[in-house]
Formats: structure tokens, C-alpha cells, sequence
């Protein structure tokens, strides 16, 4: 489109029609009114927290309550974001979390929901009498690792009379208790990287020939008893203890062996 210039006394002018200057001051318009609609800042629309996935986990190893209580105070403290519960009567965990949480937890579950191990504990008392074996007494024990203990009497009940009652010119009464005479051992054991652990205690009692000074009645009791920690090898057997029998010329010796039941 030409412009045709308009001359003045002092210079040139060039002449706009009115078609022009009203296409121009639409142009504007439409410039200033796609500015004023435009947003003054583009944000991000709110992000929404993620609720979560839910998973229930089932505990295939651990029977015992306060297994699964150290199992969820466990979860609880390496996944603090997550909602972790115990549910007692289907043995099972149910979580809320993040994708991630839940993954964890699972690996966490496959490294400690595992059944504890088994052993069985043979003892073997020795009994010699100057130098020469009179006999050996086998007892074998089954023990679960970690918290587990087992214990075993073999004897008989001693009657013992504490005291007696008048009633008039009834006659006596006697109060009577029990004592337990034989063989008693309590074992529990803890696997370690070396072996196992023992903590075992092993008494043995019998009635002696002697009379009890205290009263016509009651029986002397004698007694052996040994009690200590020992370290033990698979399949190896190990010696807790030796020990003299009070009044006689006997002697005792307490081995023990563990082995680990499949």
C-alpha cells in the first residue's frame, strides 16, 4: 500500500488514510487485550499428598506375641512416615505407606520373620568312685533359641513336716510339704556367630542315710548344683562341670552336646 506524501512549507508529511489508521488501532487493541488476559503468574496447580498404598503382610516365622511386637517396634522406627499395625488374631501387619515403604517393610520381613532354631541338648552325668566309673545318666533336652527354656525334674516328692496343731485333747495334726529329690536341669540357649550360647543349671539331690538334727522326722537332704554359660561347637561334646558328692567318695562330671534339629 502506497503512502502519497503531504507537502507543507516546511517538509513532506506522509498521508495515512482512515482505512489504514483503523486497521492499525485494531491491531493495538487486540495486542493489549491478549496481554490483559494472560495470567500474571503461571503456577503449578496444588499438589495433592499421596494417600498411600495398602498392603497386609503376614508373619510366617514368628509365633510368639512379643516376637511380633520387636517385629512392628521395628517397622515403626525405620519407617516413621508409614502406619504400621498389628492385627494378633490373624498374625499379620497391616501397612499404609509410600510404594517405597511397603517395599522395605517386605524386605525387612524376608530378613526377620524367620521360625527360631532348634537344638537338642544331651547331658551326659558321670558318676566315678575312686577312679573307677559306676555309671552315666543321658538326658536330653529339646531348647528353642533366643528366650526359649526348658526344664526338667526326674525324682520323687519327700514329704517334710513343718509343724503340728493341737485341737483340745484331739490329736495332732501335722503340716506337711514337699520337696523335690532327683534330678532337676533348666537349659536356654542363644546362637551366636561361634556356636551356641548355654545357660544351663543342673541340680541333683538325694536323701541322705543321716538323720535331719532339726526333727525326728524330717529327712537330710543332699544336694549338687551347677550352674553356668558355656560356649557350645555343633556336635562337640563339652564339659560344664566337675563336682564331689558331699559325705561319700563319689564324683560327678556334667558334659553336654548340641545339635541343631532340622
Amino acid at each position: 500500500m502506497k503512502l502519497n506524501p503531504v507537502h507543507t512549507g516546511r517538509r513532506a508529511i506522509p498521508f495515512v488514510s482512515a482505512p489504514i489508521l483503523l486497521m492499525l488501532a485494531l491491531t493495538i487493541f487486540a495486542q493489549h487485550a491478549s496481554a490483559q488476559t494472560q495470567p500474571e503468574d503461571t503456577k503449578p496447580a496444588d499438589h495433592k499428598p499421596d494417600a498411600g498404598t495398602y498392603q497386609t503382610l503376614y508373619l510366617t516365622g514368628v509365633a510368639e506375641q512379643h516376637d511380633a511386637n520387636d517385629i512392628v517396634t521395628d517397622l515403626r522406627n525405620i519407617l516413621p512416615m508409614a502406619k504400621i499395625y498389628y492385627v494378633e488374631s490373624r498374625n499379620a501387619i497391616s501397612i499404609r505407606g509410600s510404594a517405597g515403604d511397603i517395599q522395605l517393610a517386605q524386605k525387612i520381613l524376608s530378613d526377620i520373620d524367620r521360625p527360631r532354631k532348634t537344638y537338642r541338648l544331651t547331658y551326659s552325668i558321670t558318676e566315678t568312685d575312686g577312679g573307677k566309673q559306676l555309671g552315666t545318666q543321658k538326658v536330653a533336652l529339646i531348647v528353642v533359641d533366643s528366650g526359649g527354656k526348658t526344664t526338667l525334674k526326674q525324682g520323687s516328692r519327700v514329704p517334710i513336716v513343718t509343724g503340728t496343731s493341737e485341737a483340745g485333747t484331739a490329736a495332732q495334726n501335722s503340716q506337711v510339704q514337699y520337696i523335690d529329690i532327683g534330678l532337676d536341669i533348666e537349659a536356654s540357649v542363644d546362637a551366636t556367630a561361634d556356636g551356641v550360647r548355654l545357660h544351663s543349671k543342673v541340680a541333683q539331690s538325694s536323701v541322705a542315710e543321716d538323720k535331719s538334727s532339726v526333727g525326728a522326722l524330717d529327712p537330710a537332704i543332699r544336694q549338687t548344683f551347677l550352674e553356668g554359660i558355656a560356649t557350645l561347637v555343633q556336635g562337640k561334646p563339652q564339659l560344664l562341670g566337675s563336682l564331689d558328692i558331699p559325705g561319700t567318695t563319689r564324683h560327678e562330671e556334667v558334659e553336654v552336646v548340641s545339635e541343631l534339629v532340622p
